[in-house]
């Protein structure tokens, strides 16, 4: 088993420090902290009482982290990045609890950036250097600038399924996106003098038989929509109008795909994680589903979802 090490200039006050854990020069390491095993805390990280470290967590030089942070494994923290644990911060004022703040499992926190208190930063997202976190980010996605909004998801990790169709998007079937049963389809377009036209037919470009429909629209550029699997629906999304950015996540591969054409639609079988966001400001969202809306058919936790999906525990 590795040792832990702690280096002779540094000061660690906790019993509760993880096998092959290094602590390194002038770290400080109060007594109530828990860190876990293999981690890497470099010179001048101050860590207080209540806070929860995973395993294989990298802290960078520099940073401090407060009360009420919860860390979880293989998380990277850049040097000098700024936690908060106080929205209203004033001198020689405590409060008698401190907003919980959580870094899910393998997101990485850029340098220089600041996540405000009372947060959670998803499971393997990423927080561009010098990013201002002032709301929760979703997993998976990336986020820049102050206040932090996303730019993007995070889909080429290596091992994840590649974004570009297998097979002719024209046929009745569509083409594979490589996410579990999902494909991509691109519809039957007429033009003549009048105008253009596009069809699809139930049960051949569209899977199944819809039971509903909705409509998404006037959204905020900066939201995100979705952030969901289901258990049983199926549906297929046409951006009817302007575009948007579609997220296709079934826990092991992820693809985006933009919907930017009223010709273009997506097939989203049932217990596929999806997320719609970068909406342009004219995007209309068409979704057929082929189930009645059903509150007990959603999983709105992406924890829940991997442990379904990959039989991993669900998180606290």
């Amino acid at each position: 088993m590795n040792q832990t090490f702690i280096h002779p200039q540094a000061l660690c006050e906790s019993p509760a420090v993880g096998a092959g854990t290094r602590v390194w020069a002038f770290a400080h390491v109060l007594p109530g902290a828990r860190i876990g095993a293999d981690c890497n805390i470099c010179d001048g990280v101050f860590v207080e009482n209540d806070v929860v470290l995973g395993d294989r967590v990298t802290v960078k030089c520099g940073v401090q982290i407060w009360d009420g942070i919860t860390i979880e494994d293989d998380v990277f923290i850049g040097p000098n990045a700024t936690f908060t644990n106080d929205p209203w911060p004033r001198s020689r004022v405590h409060l008698d609890g401190y907003p919980r703040t959580v870094i899910r499992s393998g997101a990485s926190i850029g340098a220089n950036s600041t996540v405000l208190p009372g947060v959670e930063v998803g499971t393997g997202a990423m927080v561009g250097a010098g990013a201002v976190v002032t709301r929760s980010v979703p997993p998976n996605a990336v986020v820049v600038g102050n206040p932090a909004r996303i730019k993007g998801y995070v889909t080429d990790t290596p091992g994840l399924g590649a974004s570009v169709p297998d097979g002719d998007t024209r046929r009745p079937g569509g083409a594979g996106l490589g996410i579990g049963a999902a494909t991509l389809h691109d519809l039957l377009v007429t033009s003549d003098m009048r105008g253009e036209l596009s069809v699809g037919e139930f049960e051949r470009q569209v899977p199944f038989t819809p039971k509903r429909y909705f409509l998404v629209f006037n959204v905020p550029s900066r939201e995100v929509r979705g952030e969901h699997a289901h258990r049983e629906c199926e549906q297929f999304l046409i951006c009817v109008r302007g575009s948007c950015g579609i997220l296709l996540d079934d826990g092991r591969n992820r693809c985006e795909i933009t919907l930017d054409r009223p010709s273009r639609g997506v097939y989203m079988p049932a217990m596929i994680w999806g997320t719609q966001y970068r909406y342009s400001p004219d995007a209309v969202l068409l979704v057929f589903a082929s189930h009645f809306y059903d509150p007990d058919d959603y999983i709105r936790s992406y924890d829940e979802f991997r442990a379904i999906v990959c039989r991993e525990p669900v998180r606290s």
